[in-house]
Protein backbone atom coordinates (compact mmCIF):
# COMPACT_ATOMS: atom_id res chain seq x y z
CA UNK A 1 0.00 0.00 0.00
CA UNK A 2 1.20 3.39 -0.97
CA UNK A 3 1.91 5.46 2.20
CA UNK A 4 1.87 9.45 2.12
CA UNK A 5 4.66 11.15 3.36
CA UNK A 6 2.74 13.80 4.65
CA UNK A 7 -0.83 12.92 6.63
CA UNK A 8 -2.56 16.26 7.98
CA UNK A 9 -5.86 16.26 10.54
CA UNK A 10 -8.24 19.01 11.00
CA UNK A 11 -9.54 17.68 13.90
CA UNK A 12 -13.30 18.75 14.76
CA UNK A 13 -16.02 17.65 16.80
CA UNK A 14 -14.90 17.85 20.22
CA UNK A 15 -17.83 20.20 21.29
CA UNK A 16 -20.50 18.02 19.88
CA UNK A 17 -18.89 14.81 21.02
CA UNK A 18 -19.08 16.56 24.62
CA UNK A 19 -22.49 17.43 24.13
CA UNK A 20 -24.22 14.50 23.19
CA UNK A 21 -22.49 13.12 26.10
CA UNK A 22 -24.02 15.69 28.37
CA UNK A 23 -20.91 17.16 29.27
CA UNK A 24 -18.89 20.19 28.50
CA UNK A 25 -17.01 21.15 25.54
CA UNK A 26 -13.87 21.54 27.44
CA UNK A 27 -13.96 17.24 28.07
CA UNK A 28 -14.22 16.72 24.71
CA UNK A 29 -11.05 18.57 23.79
CA UNK A 30 -9.88 16.46 26.90
CA UNK A 31 -10.52 12.59 25.28
CA UNK A 32 -9.44 14.47 22.02
CA UNK A 33 -5.77 14.27 23.07
CA UNK A 34 -6.10 10.39 23.52
CA UNK A 35 -7.26 10.55 19.71
CA UNK A 36 -3.90 12.95 19.18
CA UNK A 37 -1.96 10.05 20.57
CA UNK A 38 -3.67 6.53 18.73
CA UNK A 39 -3.18 8.60 15.50
CA UNK A 40 0.71 9.81 16.13
CA UNK A 41 1.43 6.45 17.12
CA UNK A 42 -0.68 4.74 14.40
CA UNK A 43 1.25 7.48 11.67
CA UNK A 44 4.58 5.88 13.06
CA UNK A 45 3.70 2.55 12.44
CA UNK A 46 2.50 2.97 9.04
CA UNK A 47 5.56 4.58 7.68
CA UNK A 48 4.34 8.44 7.71
CA UNK A 49 7.35 10.50 7.60
CA UNK A 50 5.49 13.93 8.69
CA UNK A 51 1.71 14.47 10.37
CA UNK A 52 0.43 17.40 11.22
CA UNK A 53 -2.26 18.84 13.39
CA UNK A 54 -4.66 21.80 13.00
CA UNK A 55 -4.88 22.44 16.87
CA UNK A 56 -5.89 25.99 17.28
CA UNK A 57 -6.22 28.48 14.75
CA UNK A 58 -6.09 32.25 15.07
CA UNK A 59 -9.78 32.94 14.81
CA UNK A 60 -9.94 30.29 18.21
CA UNK A 61 -8.72 32.95 19.64
CA UNK A 62 -12.59 34.17 19.69
CA UNK A 63 -13.86 31.59 21.40
CA UNK A 64 -14.73 31.71 25.37
CA UNK A 65 -12.11 32.54 27.24
CA UNK A 66 -12.75 30.11 30.03
CA UNK A 67 -12.60 27.77 27.06
CA UNK A 68 -9.07 29.47 25.34
CA UNK A 69 -7.63 28.80 28.64
CA UNK A 70 -8.22 25.53 29.07
CA UNK A 71 -7.10 24.18 25.82
CA UNK A 72 -3.69 26.22 26.75
CA UNK A 73 -3.52 24.27 30.15
CA UNK A 74 -4.29 21.18 27.84
CA UNK A 75 -1.07 21.80 25.47
CA UNK A 76 0.75 22.61 28.44
CA UNK A 77 -0.09 19.03 30.06
CA UNK A 78 0.06 17.27 26.85
CA UNK A 79 4.19 18.36 26.41
CA UNK A 80 4.87 17.50 29.72
CA UNK A 81 3.28 13.67 29.11
CA UNK A 82 4.19 13.05 25.95
CA UNK A 83 8.07 13.82 26.29
CA UNK A 84 9.13 10.57 26.80
CA UNK A 85 6.79 8.94 24.23
CA UNK A 86 7.82 11.04 21.76
CA UNK A 87 11.62 10.63 22.29
CA UNK A 88 11.71 6.71 22.65
CA UNK A 89 9.27 6.55 19.44
CA UNK A 90 11.72 9.05 17.74
CA UNK A 91 9.29 12.00 17.20
CA UNK A 92 10.39 14.76 16.14
CA UNK A 93 7.58 17.82 17.86
CA UNK A 94 7.47 21.13 16.16
CA UNK A 95 5.27 23.74 16.38
CA UNK A 96 3.83 26.25 13.91
CA UNK A 97 2.00 29.33 13.63
CA UNK A 98 1.36 32.74 14.80
CA UNK A 99 3.28 32.60 18.40
CA UNK A 100 3.83 35.90 19.66
CA UNK A 101 -0.13 35.36 20.81
CA UNK A 102 0.79 32.65 22.71
CA UNK A 103 1.96 33.06 26.30
CA UNK A 104 5.75 32.82 27.32
CA UNK A 105 5.52 29.98 30.05
CA UNK A 106 3.77 28.16 26.74
CA UNK A 107 6.10 28.95 24.13
CA UNK A 108 8.75 27.68 26.89
CA UNK A 109 7.41 24.62 27.21
CA UNK A 110 7.55 24.61 23.00
CA UNK A 111 10.46 25.55 22.85
CA UNK A 112 12.46 22.98 25.29
CA UNK A 113 10.54 19.90 23.58
CA UNK A 114 11.19 21.22 20.19
CA UNK A 115 14.71 20.84 20.93
CA UNK A 116 14.75 17.89 23.02
CA UNK A 117 13.01 16.20 20.13
CA UNK A 118 15.26 18.00 17.51
CA UNK A 119 17.52 14.60 17.06
CA UNK A 120 15.05 12.34 16.23
CA UNK A 121 14.33 11.38 12.79
CA UNK A 122 11.46 8.91 12.50
CA UNK A 123 8.87 11.09 12.06
CA UNK A 124 8.30 14.90 12.42
CA UNK A 125 4.72 15.95 14.26
CA UNK A 126 3.81 19.59 13.59
CA UNK A 127 1.14 20.91 15.44
CA UNK A 128 -0.29 24.42 14.45
CA UNK A 129 -1.33 26.47 16.85
CA UNK A 130 -2.55 30.11 16.66
CA UNK A 131 -2.47 29.47 12.80
CA UNK A 132 -4.63 30.45 9.71
CA UNK A 133 -3.47 29.82 5.98
CA UNK A 134 -4.53 33.70 4.77
CA UNK A 135 -2.00 34.63 8.04
CA UNK A 136 0.79 32.19 6.71
CA UNK A 137 0.57 33.96 2.88
CA UNK A 138 0.46 37.34 4.41
CA UNK A 139 3.65 37.15 7.09
CA UNK A 140 5.00 35.15 3.94
CA UNK A 141 4.97 38.15 1.55
CA UNK A 142 6.11 40.48 4.53
CA UNK A 143 9.19 38.77 4.93
CA UNK A 144 9.88 38.45 1.17
CA UNK A 145 9.73 41.93 0.56
CA UNK A 146 11.50 42.79 3.30
CA UNK A 147 14.43 40.75 2.02
CA UNK A 148 14.05 41.33 -1.57
CA UNK A 149 12.52 44.67 -1.99
CA UNK A 150 9.55 45.63 -3.84
CA UNK A 151 11.03 44.91 -7.02
CA UNK A 152 12.66 41.96 -6.30
CA UNK A 153 9.58 40.35 -4.97
CA UNK A 154 8.24 41.25 -8.60
CA UNK A 155 10.62 38.06 -9.80
CA UNK A 156 9.39 35.84 -7.14
CA UNK A 157 8.59 31.77 -8.40
CA UNK A 158 5.99 29.92 -6.90
CA UNK A 159 8.94 27.59 -5.52
CA UNK A 160 10.92 30.97 -4.22
CA UNK A 161 7.79 31.58 -2.16
CA UNK A 162 7.45 27.87 -0.37
CA UNK A 163 10.29 29.36 2.34
CA UNK A 164 8.53 32.22 3.01
CA UNK A 165 6.09 30.26 4.50
CA UNK A 166 6.20 28.81 8.18
CA UNK A 167 5.94 25.52 6.27
CA UNK A 168 9.39 25.78 4.53
CA UNK A 169 11.40 22.74 4.54
CA UNK A 170 7.44 20.62 4.98
CA UNK A 171 6.58 18.76 2.18
CA UNK A 172 3.13 20.16 1.34
CA UNK A 173 0.65 17.28 2.50
CA UNK A 174 -0.46 14.52 0.38
CA UNK A 175 -3.38 13.49 2.53
CA UNK A 176 -5.79 15.95 4.61
CA UNK A 177 -8.07 14.38 6.72
CA UNK A 178 -11.13 16.29 8.82
CA UNK A 179 -13.11 14.56 11.08
CA UNK A 180 -16.88 15.33 12.35
CA UNK A 181 -18.69 15.40 9.04
CA UNK A 182 -17.70 19.17 8.20
CA UNK A 183 -16.27 19.01 4.18
CA UNK A 184 -14.19 22.58 4.28
CA UNK A 185 -10.51 23.34 5.15
CA UNK A 186 -11.28 26.42 7.32
CA UNK A 187 -8.68 28.61 6.55
CA UNK A 188 -6.14 25.83 6.87
CA UNK A 189 -2.85 25.46 4.51
CA UNK A 190 -4.19 27.40 1.97
CA UNK A 191 -1.34 27.18 -0.03
CA UNK A 192 0.07 24.12 1.05
CA UNK A 193 -2.52 22.08 0.07
CA UNK A 194 -3.50 22.87 -3.96
CA UNK A 195 -2.55 19.36 -4.55
CA UNK A 196 -3.66 17.56 -1.43
CA UNK A 197 -6.12 14.69 -1.75
CA UNK A 198 -9.10 15.19 1.15
CA UNK A 199 -10.42 12.66 3.20
CA UNK A 200 -13.78 13.45 5.13
CA UNK A 201 -15.22 11.29 7.57
CA UNK A 202 -18.46 11.79 9.78
CA UNK A 203 -16.45 10.23 13.15
CA UNK A 204 -15.96 12.97 15.42
CA UNK A 205 -12.40 13.56 16.82
CA UNK A 206 -12.28 12.15 19.98
CA UNK A 207 -13.46 8.48 18.05
CA UNK A 208 -10.58 8.84 15.78
CA UNK A 209 -8.85 6.27 16.73
CA UNK A 210 -6.11 3.73 14.60
CA UNK A 211 -8.49 2.01 13.04
CA UNK A 212 -10.09 4.99 11.42
CA UNK A 213 -6.70 6.76 10.50
CA UNK A 214 -5.73 3.20 8.97
CA UNK A 215 -9.01 3.77 6.70
CA UNK A 216 -8.13 7.19 6.02
CA UNK A 217 -4.53 5.89 4.70
CA UNK A 218 -6.49 3.04 2.62
CA UNK A 219 -8.30 5.57 1.22
CA UNK A 220 -5.12 7.49 0.08
CA UNK A 221 -3.55 4.44 -1.81
CA UNK A 222 -6.61 4.31 -3.73
CA UNK A 223 -6.44 7.70 -5.21
CA UNK A 224 -4.96 8.19 -8.64
CA UNK A 225 -2.57 11.19 -7.93
CA UNK A 226 -2.09 13.02 -11.40
CA UNK A 227 -1.07 16.53 -10.40
CA UNK A 228 -3.04 17.74 -13.46
CA UNK A 229 -1.35 15.34 -16.30
CA UNK A 230 -2.59 12.87 -17.92
CA UNK A 231 -1.63 9.01 -16.81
Amino acid sequence: MEVPVHVSIIMDGNGRWAKARGRERVYGHVEGVESVRACTEAAVEAGVKYLSLYAFSEENWNRPEAEVNRLMELMMEAIRNEVKTLMDNGVRFVVLGNRGRLSDKLNAAIDNLMEMTAGCTRMTLVVFLSYSGKWDILQAMKRAAAEKGSDGVQDLEIGDFDRYLVTAGIPDPDLLIRTSGEQRISNYLLWQCAYTEFYFTDVLWPDFRKPEFRAALEAYASRDRRYGKVK
